[in-house]
């Protein structure tokens, strides 16, 4: 090879090397300091939309997991009032035989009618109870999401507790004011109206508690997907940042030897 003066080819191609092994190592600094593969998105262009995809569903899955609880809350709630209605029927349904006894006079069947009175207002009480600002037994059925795409649903069927054939609106209608305008099988259709609504509540809390469960995992299954894209491998990266690290070094000493070979050039002219 010639000497030269005005272009030293060695210099030139250590410089590019160290330049590309800087690059790299400076980047291997970022993904370890970030914990991410993808720093930028030419690291992995395609990766980075998938992981954008895959990241988005994760946490739509989180939403409607926390949304299927909110909607057990609510059936927790319901079961809970249609309980004490149930205990207030029994209640109703045992004054209505002491009622029947021929032994009790005008004042104790008065005593029996002020507390069936009292027992009506409480049950007209119950069918307006709420759940954050939502009806427990309105007319019209409750959709509950249970999947992150939105295409798997829950239907919570309607429950109405004030009704007069379906729930215990026979009892607390404001034409019977006393035992004796009541009959003993209108008042054990109610009961079992309640019965019938418990367990309905109990189905659609078992289906919400496995709807849960599948939303779980599968949010689990999509966070792992994600992971394996936008995560970097510690161990392989520290690899490789040692590898670039010792790479600059080396291009460093290289580029220094590279640029006092031009010094021979001078000797020939001494």
């Amino acid at each position: 090879m010639a000497v030269v003066i005005n272009t030293n080819y060695s210099a030139t191609v250590a410089s590019n090397n160290l330049s590309a092994s800087n690059g790299m190592l400076q980047k291997s600094l970022n993904r370890l300091s970030s914990g991410s593969r993808i720093v930028n998105p030419s690291d992995d262009a395609g990766g980075l939309a998938v992981s954008m995809k895959l990241s988005a569903a994760a946490k739509r899955s989180g939403a409607a997991a926390a949304n299927i609880g909110n909607s057990v809350s609510l059936l927790q709630s319901q079961d809970g009032v249609l309980k004490v209605a149930g205990k207030v029927l029994e209640r109703v349904s045992e004054l209505k035989t002491l009622y029947a006894d021929p032994t009790k006079n005008s004042t104790d069947k008065s005593n029996y009618d002020a507390e069936f009175v009292q027992l009506q207002s409480e049950l007209t009480s119950l069918t307006t109870e709420t759940f954050n600002g939502v009806s427990l037994f309105g007319s019209s059925s409750l959709s509950v999401q249970v999947s992150e795409d939105g295409t798997q649903t829950v239907t919570l069927g309607a429950k109405q507790l004030s009704d007069s054939s379906s729930g215990v609106g026979a009892l607390t209608a404001t034409t019977i004011t006393a035992l004796s305008g009541i009959a003993l099988s209108a008042i054990t259709t109610a009961i079992g109206n309640v019965a019938t609504m418990r367990a309905n509540n109990g189905a659609e809390q078992s289906r919400l508690g496995f709807a849960s469960e599948v939303i779980t995992v599968n949010k689990a299954n999509l966070e792992a997907a994600n992971s394996r894209i936008s995560d970097v491998d510690v161990a392989a990266e520290s690899t490789q940042l040692a590898r670039w690290n010792i790479l600059v070094q080396s291009g460093t000493a290289m580029l220094a030897q590279a640029n006092q070979s031009s010094q021979t050039a001078l000797r020939l002219l001494q």
